[in-house]
């Protein structure tokens, strides 16, 4: 039987945010973005997490980055994750938690900043 636990909706998102974050940084993820859904009765979650990369191959392996730090670090693994296949947007779901990982123009034409422009948004500044 595994130790391995996955994350769980009554999870505390402040909690998982700065990990998240944390694993982002680690492939220089950029332009991240906490988008607080908690207040949105409509809202899927509580809250995304929005980051760009450069590249599809940067886009995977910040995703990759997010799920192996949660799992080696914490013991957390996501509910699901999907979009390698293309890499433009790969979206990890952490129950209450949904980590968005963009190209740049992919991140452009969906605009969830926009989408849920009603929620409060937190912008985390670039490492360098």
């Amino acid at each position: 039987m595994s130790n391995t636990k996955t994350a769980k909706k009554e999870t505390d998102i402040t909690v998982l945010r700065p990990h998240i974050i944390e694993g982002i940084q680690e492939r220089k993820g950029r332009a991240i973005s906490v988008v607080d859904l908690s207040s949105i009765e409509a809202a899927p979650v509580s809250e995304f997490i929005i980051c760009q990369g450069n590249s599809s191959q940067q886009v995977a392996a910040i995703a990759d980055s997010v799920r192996e730090y949660m799992l080696d670090n914490y013991g957390i693994k996501p509910y699901n994750y999907d979009g390698y296949r293309n890499a433009q947007w790969i979206v990890i779901d952490y129950g209450d938690t949904l980590v968005h990982v963009f190209t740049r123009e992919t991140r452009q034409l969906y605009n969830l900043e926009e989408l849920w422009a009603d929620a409060p948004i937190i912008e985390i500044p670039d490492l360098d």
